[in-house]
């Protein structure tokens, strides 16, 4: 395991269980170098621990780099919950997760992710204050939303020509609570948006609402589009479903994107504009950070449209240097997390 720590450049990774509630969870804090670790807890099924600690390791990762590029004095951390067949008490639960947070004596905040919900932070806050997006706070998928779509103009503007999204064609991979209020909000905007996601009462809904068009959701990367948005789980993007993309740009809410970094490249060499996850998704992280510092709805919502002027000047380093955003992106990172 070491090994694997040391290779992800991983600060420390914590392992709690407790017999009375079920709790299986660890948590991995990638750097606090700028502040106190700040990242989401995920609740669901894993095939093995390895591939809950490899998920672990890579969103860790990336929220330090997504806290250090929003100019927030956060570090980055993750939370997984190993989801069991049968739990009695889910509230128990997650009051368990809470008293081992509080054993990390604000190392490491929580919030939510996939699987989680304000109810959930709210039973973690019983325990402990090391917690934020309880009910309270206020659900961040809208925020996460608002800063996908300025992201989505900066790329339109880049590659498309013009930040206007009247008559693009959107392809959206997911339509959880970020993917659907993105949905709303390119069709607000005139987009033509097509949608498909694995919950097919989603996808129905999405079309009686909003006019969407459905389509299956092993299909949606293959779509003809000028944009393909990933806003469900990550790892989508391997050299296969990049082969077969029939688009111009990548913007999506989804984390982690990319199967693997070199994925970026081919991204690249196939002409496909590609906006980093952990930049155009960083919305919900500022909602979070910044009510946990008390700041203003209206502070974090300006906070919150910086995400497309800080994409634009991604791709106008990308494109002056001839390399990928994600290259530009991580080299900015790995500047601020220096020690």
């Amino acid at each position: 395991m070491f090994t694997t720590l040391k290779s992800a450049g991983m600060q420390s990774v914590h392992l709690f269980a407790d017999q009375r509630s079920g709790l299986e969870a660890l948590v991995a804090i990638h750097s606090t170098r700028l502040g106190p670790a700040l990242g989401g807890c995920r609740y669901q099924p894993y095939a093995s621990f390895d591939q809950a600690l490899q998920d672990a390791l890579r969103l860790a990762q990336g929220m330090s780099h997504k806290a250090a590029l929003a100019g927030l004095p956060f570090g980055g951390g993750k939370a997984v919950i190993l989801r069991a067949p049968h739990i009695d008490n889910r509230a128990s639960l997650f009051e368990a997760f809470g008293r081992c947070i509080e054993s990390l004596r604000g190392g490491y905040i929580t919030s939510v992710d996939s699987g989680t919900g304000s109810a959930d932070m709210d039973c973690v806050a019983q325990q402990t204050r090391y917690v934020t997006a309880t009910s309270q706070a206020g659900d961040p998928s809208p925020l996460t939303a608002m800063g996908v779509l300025e992201g989505i103009r900066a790329a339109a503007a880049e590659r498309l020509g013009s930040a206007s999204l009247n008559g693009v064609r959107v392809a959206l991979q997911g339509l959880g609570s970020v993917g659907y209020a993105l949905a709303e909000m390119l069709v607000a905007e005139g987009a033509e948006v097509m949608a498909g996601d694995i919950d097919e009462g989603r996808v129905q809904l999405a079309v009686e609402e909003l006019g969407i068009r459905a389509l299956a959701a092993a299909a949606v990367s293959e779509a003809p589009c000028d944009i393909f948005a990933p806003c469900a789980l990550g790892g989508v993007l391997d050299a296969t479903v990049i082969d077969n993309l029939r688009c111009a740009v990548v913007a999506g809410a989804a984390n982690n994107q990319l199967q693997h970094a070199a994925d970026a490249e081919r991204l690249l060499a196939r002409g496909i504009l590609y906006a980093p996850d952990y930049v155009i998704n960083a919305g919900g992280l500022l909602h979070v950070a910044l009510g946990w510092q008390g700041r203003s709805a209206s502070e974090i919502a300006a906070q919150v449209m910086q995400i497309g002027p800080r994409l634009t000047d991604l791709f106008v380093e990308s494109r002056a240097e001839a390399r990928t955003p994600l290259a530009i992106a991580e080299r900015r990172a790995a500047a601020l997390l220096a020690d």
